[in-house]
């Protein structure tokens, strides 16, 4: 998981324990917030599960939500996101703990501010990767306006200069080895 995601369920988890708890609960799933708005994110929380983990399945998550125990006292909690294009309206929720499901509601609300929902957390479509320092080249993109100067020059004949002593100290040493092997 990268660091973003950890920071982002970790102040998810911080905020669900700090903040007051304004949860809708039903039928032993609890949801919070209470009204949630497309695009936003929400905290279950599933109370005397024998079970260690689960899974909260509703229409109005991006996906499937993984609960885990957290703390001592046994509850399970997971995070997820509201599908930004759900509407407003109340979902099931439906949790599997071992042989028992359970089932709650989650109330979702109107959408807030501009009408367009916010950024996914993740990718939806493919990055644009380009081809790593050489983008700039093809594209005409590059800084470097002027072409390489004297300076360039004469470190590249220093360094041919140095390969072309190594290759002919490297032939010296073979011959001397093989003139020492013939008897």
């Amino acid at each position: 998981m990268g660091s973003r995601k950890v920071t982002l369920c970790a102040a998810v988890f911080l905020a669900a324990a700090l903040t007051p708890q304004a949860y809708a609960a039903d039928g032993g799933v609890s949801v919070n917030p209470a009204a949630p708005a497309p695009g936003s994110d929400v905290t279950l929380r599933v109370a005397d599960c024998t079970e260690r983990t689960a899974i909260a399945v509703s229409a109005a998550f991006e996906s499937d939500v993984r609960l885990s125990v957290s703390g001592s006292d046994g509850t399970l909690t997971g995070s997820s996101r509201v599908r930004a294009s759900v509407t407003a309206g109340v979902y099931a929720v439906r949790v599997t703990c071992g042989d028992r499901a359970r089932e709650g509601t989650l109330t979702v609300g109107e959408r807030r501010g501009s009408g367009r929902p916010d950024a996914p957390a993740t990718p939806v479509a493919p990055v644009h990767a380009g081809g790593g320092g050489t983008a700039g080249l093809a594209t005409g993109d590059d800084a470097r306006a002027e072409p390489p100067g004297t300076g360039h020059a004469v470190t590249g004949f220093a360094l041919a200069g140095v390969a072309a002593v190594a290759v002919a100290l490297g032939g010296i040493r073979r011959r001397r080895a093989l003139e020492a092997r013939r008897p």
